[in-house]
């Protein structure tokens, strides 16, 4: 038994966001909030007024909220919510990456729901909310299919990363004109962020013959295009490629989970206050050794769909899984970027590392439960590779 959900419209290719619009009165709009980040609503290249202009000529009146930076919090969601309110949006817009979308998955839920409790939003068989658009302008996070929104607790600074089929968006509109702007580095880290998506979906407990196909064909999409984009930002083809491979894999993982990698990788990235993409390129080729036995074939399938022949021993065809993985992150210099920033780990620290990572989303889908020593030595593998110490 499995369920498959995602958005009920996807828009896609060159200009696709002058269709935003249209999108917004199908969905009933009238008013919009546009949650952008900020540095898209600024010289050189304002894409709010390319969004309020689209917006405009279809009748929709609009306000911006862009005041926020860094991972999203309850604080910026209660001042997108002041300015919904205030402009009384019935539609909201999401434009930008991860942090925008999440943003505005809490604002469409709270603002019909102004009393409901986060520890209490997974509880309710359907939520409403308002109509929601997803512009994502990075090939990454999947965020505009999936079902789940990562926000921090202005006061405990704890992230909290709720679930629920109502939180995913009305409609998707992936325009590969809006991630031209996108630098080579975080180009990588999205994509092998999108990657660890697609591959964790796939090698889940919970995977299904439907989020199969979303996850293997985000894996072979992205090992094609993304070192194609890597080297040519300009190109929109791959571009769009890898917009279309982002949300194929948001599909996968949605519906079934993402797994170790994504566990480990959260508390890594709030330790060194690095991007979450680098946190889990750094950690997926030692994630994959960890489990690679607990699931032979489907790795094999992973690593075949990543380009590689398919040998008279599976175990031998899977372990270029670990090889493919491995010369990414050494192409697109992810293991430069995690030394610059990854440095010593104390044992108390690394106690701490562990103890997040196994109470983090992920850890009993994983098709080998690992023990907080198995988590310690991936993270120790990681350090060794980098050069770096443990004291």
């Amino acid at each position: 038994m499995a369920t498959l959900s995602l958005p009920y419209q996807i828009e896609t290719g060159i200009g696709s966001v002058k269709q935003i619009g249209d999108v917004a009165i199908a969905n009933g709009a009238s008013r919009a909030l546009v949650v952008m980040d900020s540095f898209l609503a600024q010289p050189p290249l304002n894409i709010n007024e390319k969004v309020g202009e689209a917006l405009k000529q279809d009748g929709i009146e609009c306000a911006l909220f862009s005041d926020y930076a860094g991972e999203p919090t309850t604080d910026h969601v209660n001042e997108a919510l002041k300015t919904l309110q205030d402009f009384n949006a019935d539609c909201v817009i999401a434009v930008g990456g991860g942090s925008a979308i999440d943003i505005s998955k809490a604002v469409s839920l709270f603002a019909l729901n102004p009393e409901m409790e986060w520890d209490k939003i997974t509880s309710y068989p359907r939520l409403n909310c308002l109509p929601l658009i997803a512009v994502p302008t990075t090939a990454g996070t999947g965020s505009e299919a999936t079902k789940v929104m990562v926000i921090t607790d202005a006061e405990t600074d704890y992230k909290m990363n709720p679930g629920h089929h109502s939180l995913i968006p009305d409609a998707a509109i992936l325009d590969p004109e809006l991630t031209v702007s996108l630098p080579e580095n975080f180009t990588a880290f999205t994509g092998l962020d999108a990657l660890t998506h697609a591959i964790e979906a796939y090698v889940s407990n919970k995977a299904s013959r439907m989020t199969d196909l979303y996850a293997l064909e985000a894996i072979q999409m992205i090992g094609k295009s993304l070192p194609a984009v890597y080297e040519n930002g300009a190109d929109l083809e791959e571009r769009e490629n890898m917009l279309l491979a982002s949300c194929y894999a948001g599909i996968a993982f949605s519906n079934s989970s993402t797994n170790l990698a994504h566990a480990a990788a959260r508390p890594l990235g709030a330790r060194f206050h690095i991007p979450h993409g680098l946190s889990v390129a750094l950690l997926l080729p030692f994630v994959i050794r960890f489990g690679l036995e607990s699931a032979v074939d489907r790795y094999a399938d992973i690593a075949i769909a990543l380009g590689a022949n398919r040998e008279s021993d599976p175990i031998q065809t899977s372990e270029a899984a670990i090889e493919i993985t491995e010369g990414f992150n050494r192409q697109f210099k992810i293991w430069e970027a995690g030394g610059d920033v990854i440095k010593e780990i104390g044992d108390n620290e690394m106690k701490l590392l562990v103890n997040d990572a196994l109470s983090g989303n992920g850890i009993q889908t994983n098709r080998r439960i690992p023990t907080a020593k198995n988590i310690e030595d991936i993270y120790q593998s990681l350090i060794h590779r980098l050069g770096q110490k443990v004291v």
